[in-house]
């Protein structure tokens, strides 16, 4: 019952979005939309959240697609660094410095920090991600494509945010917030994630806050 319920909210999603209650109508992957982050938030679908059949197993992640020995959590590494580290044939990273934005903490070494799911694996599945195919989790979990979905911080605020929305978390630099949520609903847009209703106030709440930012992103779904 519980699957069947997730399956219908997926498609009274996507319903929507062809609909256009969200930014941007067309709902073919690869499709661009373009909006302000008030926009893109209020355009969210709103659904309950179902957490049942949940595993971080679910989301194949940490794939080396390129065949390059540096799988994505390395890649997003090496990408968002401040100074390039030195990297050698097994990929293994050293040197290099990076600026976590979640707590505004620069670091030298990567051993410090972790690479963060903007939107967590298990929040996506709670938002519609459980009615995906293996392969569409798959490509979630270690996409690239866009630099907001994975995000180099902190590894001990990585370990405070957990599973958590922003009704539940957000970062520990206040200042980081505006970005924080745009990014979020980017990502939730991109991937045509729902969002539940605390956290829809809490990112209404939030974007007051903010000045009127433009945003796009590429649909993937």
């Amino acid at each position: 019952m519980r699957k069947l319920s997730s399956l219908v909210s997926v498609l009274m999603i996507t319903a929507a979005i062809a609909a256009g209650s969200a930014p941007g109508a067309a709902a073919a992957p690869g499709d661009t939309v373009s909006t302000t982050v008030e926009k893109a938030i209020a355009g969210l679908p709103v659904a309950a959240e179902d957490g049942a059949g949940y595993s971080v197993g679910k989301f194949r992640h940490w794939t080396d697609p390129d065949q390059d020995g540096c799988d994505t959590r390395a890649e997003v590494l090496i990408a968002e660094a401040t100074t390039p580290p030195a990297v050698d044939r097994w990929c293994t990273i050293t040197g290099g410095a990076w600026h976590s934005y979640y707590d505004k903490k620069d670091h030298t070494g990567a051993g410090s920090l972790d690479v963060d799911h903007l939107v967590p694996l298990a929040e996506a599945w709670r938002s519609g991600a459980s009615a995906w195919s293996d392969e569409e989790r798959e490509r979630y979990a270690n996409d690239m494509a866009d630099p907001r979905v994975l995000a180099a911080v902190t590894a001990a605020e990585k370990r405070l945010k957990g599973d958590r929305d922003p009704a539940r978390w957000e970062p520990s630099d206040d200042s980081a917030d505006c970005r924080y949520i745009a990014e979020w609903a980017a990502v939730k847009g991109r991937w045509k994630l729902a969002v539940d209703s605390g956290e829809l106030a809490a990112l209404k709440n939030m974007v007051a806050e903010c000045e009127t930012e433009e945003i796009t992103y590429e649909l993937a779904l």
